[in-house]
């Protein structure tokens, strides 16, 4: 299959020129670049570290003086580039590479063309503008926090995506979040939760469940990004999806000769433990049961990983219908379950 050719576009206002290395390496994942430019006034001091960089990645430095006060002329200077190079028909996709959410409407206008859109962006990019994108890619995971400090190069660990593997840890990981004063959360505040994620596999493996399908280590990938164009395990400090899969409690990876297919765990407690336990908690409460919502959060306390989901069932009303021994009542709004002797 032929590489696809992209048009890179570089909004240096706010893109920090140490990362460049790490982003022409990583556009080599995507494709052929036909197209480098970076835009910014370079009269400007600021713009002086970039000046090597550029000769050095053979990138096209685009001047724009800024003329006003308060206004971006270097926004609509790359978007005016970017809609002409759209029209020539030589690129089959963009990589914008910036942290301003200005950049939203052009990614989805390139989208709308048929357009493969990267964007890349250090933490602080809104979520408008990842979501717009095909994929998104958080420059600070693409530098190993020992090159960074030293002022360059790109670890190892950061050159594998959300792409399937058998081992290792991302670079990054715990060091990283200590280093920038605060907890992992701090970094995940602006990505997908992790339980989020855990949701969507499950429904993704569910699905094919019901039509006699395995579930591969790939097909996990590739359906997570097209829902979330900005996943990517080393936002969690992993370098492989596969590790990142390990490390959640309800899923396990079974290997089949060469491939690796994602699977629910058995759970510890068994569905007729729960389904003992629920029946007890009812019958305490007599002819008149209790509230669905009340019951639910007692399972939920008592069996933490309980997703009614990993059962086959859709909502929990339902898996409370598939037990005999329990009747639902009451409105939608007063939803009441209580226990009927057989």
């Amino acid at each position: 299959m032929e590489d696809k050719r992209f048009a890179i576009l570089i909004d240096t206002d706010n893109i920090s020129s140490k990362y460049i290395s790490a982003i022409m390496d990583e556009m080599t994942r995507h494709g052929i670049v036909t197209y480098r430019r970076a835009y910014g006034d370079w009269t400007n001091t600021r713009a002086k570290s970039w000046k090597t960089k550029l000769a050095e990645n053979s990138i096209t430095p685009m001047q724009q003086f800024s003329n006003t006060v308060g206004k971006n002329a270097t926004d609509s200077t790359l978007i005016i580039d970017a809609m002409d190079i759209l029209y020539t028909g030589n690129v089959d996709g963009f990589c914008i590479v910036s942290s301003d959410g200005d950049f939203t409407r052009l990614a989805i206008r390139l989208r709308e063309s048929g357009m493969v859109v990267v964007g890349m962006g250090e933490e602080k990019t809104p979520r408008s503008f990842r979501t717009a994108c095909s994929q998104f890619t958080v420059l600070e995971n693409l530098i190993d926090e020992d090159d960074e400090d030293l002022g360059g190069g790109m670890a190892e660990a950061g050159k594998a995506a959300a792409k399937g593997g058998v081992s290792g840890k991302g670079g990054r990981g715990k060091k990283s979040a200590a280093r920038n004063g605060g907890a992992d959360s701090d970094k995940e505040s602006t990505s997908i939760s992790k339980e989020v994620i855990e949701s969507a596999i499950i429904n993704i493996i569910t699905e094919n469940e019901n039509k006699d399908k395995e579930t591969g280590l790939g097909e996990i990938g590739s359906r997570l990004l097209n829902k979330y164009p900005d996943f990517d395990v080393r936002n969690y400090g992993y370098s492989l999806l596969s590790r990142f899969l390990e490390e959640i409690p309800s899923l396990e990876l079974v290997k089949n000769n060469t491939r690796i297919n994602v699977a629910l765990r058995a759970n510890m407690e068994t569905e007729e433990e729960i389904i003992d336990y629920i029946k007890s908690v009812v019958r305490e409460k007599g002819a008149n049961g209790l509230q669905v919502g009340e019951l639910s959060n007692n399972v939920h306390q008592r069996y933490i990983r309980f997703k009614p989901k990993n059962y086959g069932y859709s909502q929990f009303t339902k898996f409370l219908q598939a037990i005999p021994e329990l009747e639902l009542y009451g409105d939608v709004n007063e939803r009441r379950v209580r226990f009927v002797e057989m």
